[in-house]
């Protein structure tokens, strides 16, 4: 009986481990299946990522061959545009060459036949002197300088002719020109600020004084003009006349002469010149109490009689459209006030702000810089130091020494800097026609140049006794020539050489 019960334990415990391998085995089974089914899923995943990377590689790859074939395209068209440009150079070459080979033979065909002509002329002309030593019995050299002589001559008019002809062109051309300019010029030119500081106006009692001041075939005018070194204007416009010149002190000489001659009714060459000798010495005489009345406002006395009277004188001298003698009494003011708030001597500063442009008096006449001829003349009269470096500093030559120079220097600066103070264009206008003017004077046997007609016209007066009337027309040229190489101006400048032989006696 146990026997039995020992043997069913048995077969139950065997039946039980069958049943758990059994159980065991498939649990296995599901587990790997499951594992199995993860591994496909993620390799399947992979396969998809790995093919959509292939995907895009493959875009990338054609996007990148479609960019090389668009940059090859058009490399490969510039390549094409540079070699038809170079052919097109090339054609532009070749014709190029055959036009210089075509202009080469033509000029060589004009060589050869002037040669030929050369020839041929000198063949004519030795026999025309061979015929002339036989018929004239001259010698060869005599025959051939009378041959050469009419050859010079006949040319001469030839070519004379030729430049009549195309100045007339040139003339009808620049006319044109020139209209056109005016034209587009009128609205922009300042008519009004240039008459203001370059003419005067006179006024005439009637019209009548007009034919008067004109005279019999121009005399009177003609003297007044060669005198005065003026333009006088005598037009339409009713009971006036203008007197033109860039010199102030001139044109106010001027219409003092023709106010006096005016006033008097006795209008002759004779008269013109014996009121002009009485108004010169008046404005010297003037100019030294102008000078004199400045220094009294001032308190600035003593001074010397030079310094006083080129002081009165600034008063018709102009710099950039500016009065000369307005803008020394301006900074001479300026300074003072500078000079006193910096603790300086103000009576010193006024002085030198008063003489630092003192040169400007002179340079009309002299020529140079205003500044080394203001220097010399204050030094010539034992001027202040002070004076004298202001002179040099305000246009920084030298450095200023002191407060009172130094207040000179910002006086000028200012009163030149001022809104409307001064005007470039007048400015160069004055220095071209004054250059025009030295011009002349610096000839031998010239002893009086004016400048009129706004610089247009220059009238050269010369001594009878050191040029002759062919040397006159040979200084006329000389010193146009002169002025055309060393002046800029627009148009063109007349020179008038004016050349007169004057005897005077007296009846007692």
């Amino acid at each position: 009986m146990l026997g039995m019960i020992g043997i069913s334990g048995l077969a139950g415990v065997a039946v039980g481990a069958g049943v758990f391998y059994l159980w065991l085995q498939s649990s296995t089974k599901k587990k790997f299946a499951h594992l199995e089914l993860e591994a496909k899923a993620k390799a399947k995943a992979i396969a998809n990522e790995a093919e959509l990377l292939l995907q895009e590689a493959n875009v990338k790859i054609k996007t990148k061959e479609l960019e090389l074939e668009r940059e090859f395209q058009n490399r490969i068209a510039e390549v094409e545009e540079r070699n038809r440009a170079l052919i097109l150079q090339s054609k532009e070459l070749v014709k190029e060459e055959e036009r210089l080979a075509l202009l080469q033979h033509h000029v060589e065909e004009k060589e050869k036949s002037l040669e030929k002509l050369e020839a041929q002329k000198q063949e004519e002309i030795d026999q025309a002197i061979h015929v002339m030593q036989n018929v004239a019995s001259l010698t060869k050299k005599e025959a051939k300088n009378y041959i050469l002589e009419k050859v010079e001559e006949e040319s001469r008019s030839e070519i004379a002719g030729i430049v009549r002809k195309y100045e007339q062109l040139a003339k009808e051309e620049g006319e044109k020109k020139a209209n056109y300019i005016l034209a587009q010029a009128t609205t922009r030119y300042a008519g009004d600020f240039a008459g203001e500081r370059l003419i005067n106006l006179i006024a005439l009692p009637s019209d009548e004084h007009k034919g008067r001041i004109i005279g019999k075939e121009g005399r009177n005018i003609k003297t007044l003009e060669m005198l005065l070194g003026v333009d006088i204007v005598v037009d339409e416009t009713p009971g006036v006349i203008l007197v033109s010149s860039f010199n102030l002190y001139r044109r106010a000489i001027a219409t003092r002469v023709i106010e006096i001659l005016v006033e008097d009714g006795r209008i002759h060459p004779g008269r013109i010149e014996e009121v002009h000798e009485k108004v010169q010495a008046e404005f010297e005489q003037k100019t030294y109490e102008e000078g004199e009345n400045i220094l009294i406002d001032l308190g600035l006395f003593p001074m010397h009689e030079e310094l006083v009277r080129l002081l009165g004188r600034m008063k018709y001298r102009a710099s950039y459209g500016q009065n000369a003698l307005a803008h020394t009494l301006e900074v001479a003011k300026l300074a003072k006030v500078m000079a006193a708030e910096m603790g300086g001597d103000e009576k010193l500063a006024m002085r030198a702000g008063l003489l630092h442009d003192i040169g400007k008096a002179l340079t009309q006449d002299m020529g140079g810089s205003h500044v080394d001829i203001g220097a010399e003349i204050c030094r010539r009269h034992n001027e202040h130091p002070t004076v004298i470096n202001a002179i040099y500093a305000h246009h920084g030559h030298e450095e200023p020494d002191s407060v009172e120079s130094a207040a000179v220097c910002a006086a000028d600066t200012l009163s030149a800097a001022r809104p409307g103070a001064r005007r470039e264009v007048l400015e160069s206008f004055t220095k071209r026609v004054k250059e025009i003017e030295e011009i002349a004077t610096g000839r031998k046997g010239v002893f009086q140049a004016y400048a009129i007609n706004a610089g247009r016209e220059i009238r050269v007066f010369v001594n009878a006794r050191k040029i002759s009337d062919n040397e006159a027309v040979l200084l006329s040229k000389e010193i146009a020539k002169e002025i055309q190489d060393k002046v800029q101006y627009p148009g063109e400048i007349k020179v008038n050489v004016i050349r007169e032989t004057r005897a005077t006696s007296y009846a007692k």
